[in-house]
This record gives C-alpha cells, structure tokens and sequence, in this order.
C-alpha cells in the first residue's frame, strides 16, 4: 500500500490549506489515519487522527479548533483542512495509515504501519 499526500504550499498566516491523502489501493486498509508533521530540526509529531471504522476524530493540543480530518469515502481519500494557519505550522506534512485496531489512540509514529512521502506546508507571517 502506497499513501499519496498533496495539497501542500505557501500561504500566508491566516490562510488555509487543504492537504489529501490517498492510498495506491484505491481504498485505505486498515482502522486509523494519521497526519503528522515534522518542521527542520524537529522531532515528527502527531497532528490528527481519523478512527476509519467510527468516523471518531483525535487531535493535538495546538491544532484544536483550527484543523479538521476527515474522510471522503466517495474520492477514497483522507484530507486534513487547516485554517487560521500560523508560521509555527510550518512543516512537512505526512499521511499514515494504521493496520490494527487498537483500544487507544495511536499516537506515536512507530505505531503506523504505512507513510506518505509528505507535502510541504509554508506559512508566511
């Protein structure tokens, strides 16, 4: 299973973006979607979280209220909206798919199974 993330770019701060994620497969296999980012520097970090089966939605601290995962069963993607963008969101964005359902969230990039090559977001102050 190859994941294909787009929709990255330059915007100002304020601004929004809409990043995609599909799957090689034409479907996503498996129970969770994750974005992640990593900035320069930076460790990767968890971002969202859309639970497949349940439509349920997790999200970091710093991005609540701003971001927005969801899935379009009709495009097989997962995208990842984000508004009131703000320079620290600067990073390249990655998809990642989880195979097993699990009982918690899973928030650590070692627990996906499956990653995109990732889509650079810019945001300008």
């Amino acid at each position: 299973v190859q994941l294909q993330a787009s929709g990255g770019g330059l915007v100002q701060a304020g601004g929004s973006l809409t990043l995609s994620c599909a799957s090689s497969s034409g479907t996503f296999r498996g129970h969770f979607m994750g974005w992640f980012r990593q900035a320069p520097g930076k460790e990767r970090e968890l971002v969202a979280i859309i639970r497949l089966s349940a439509n349920t939605k997790y999200y970091t601290d710093s991005v609540k209220g701003r971001f927005t995962v969801s899935r379009d069963d009709a495009e097989n993607t997962v995208s990842l909206q984000m508004d009131n963008l703000k320079p620290e969101d600067t990073a390249v964005y990655y998809c990642a798919a989880k195979r097993y359902l699990i009982t918690t969230w899973p928030t650590k990039a070692s627990s996906y199974d499956y990653w995109g090559q990732g889509t650079l977001v810019t945001v300008s102050s």
